[in-house]
């Protein structure tokens, strides 16, 4: 049966000799509000931070896998990166590409 008033920022309750009125400052009215906030906000950070565990834990690669060696891809071609020097640096170049 308590009635609060926000503008007030008392609690109105009926009480054994009458009416019990509790009330308060406006400033630890703002300390609450602020208190609240900062709560719903480091409640919001750690469920986001458990969700981003979650998907970096499903995506991490396998430490198990076996790593292998590097194989030439098909339809590749070696390619001389200076026609007039006859040292071997060559660049691969895959023949299916568009001409673009």
């Amino acid at each position: 049966m308590a009635v609060p008033n926000y503008t007030y920022l008392k609690l109105k309750m009926p009480g054994p000799r009458g009416v019990i009125t509790v009330g308060t400052s406006f400033y630890r009215a703002y300390e609450c509000e602020v208190e609240s906030y900062e709560l719903a906000l480091a409640t919001l950070a750690s469920e986001e931070l458990v969700a981003i565990e979650k998907d970096i834990a499903e995506g991490a690669p396998n430490t198990k896998r076996v790593a292998r060696s590097i194989e030439p891809m098909e339809n590749v071609k070696e390619v001389l990166i200076d026609p007039n020097n006859s040292i071997d640096k060559t660049v691969r170049i895959g023949t299916t590409l568009s001409p673009k």
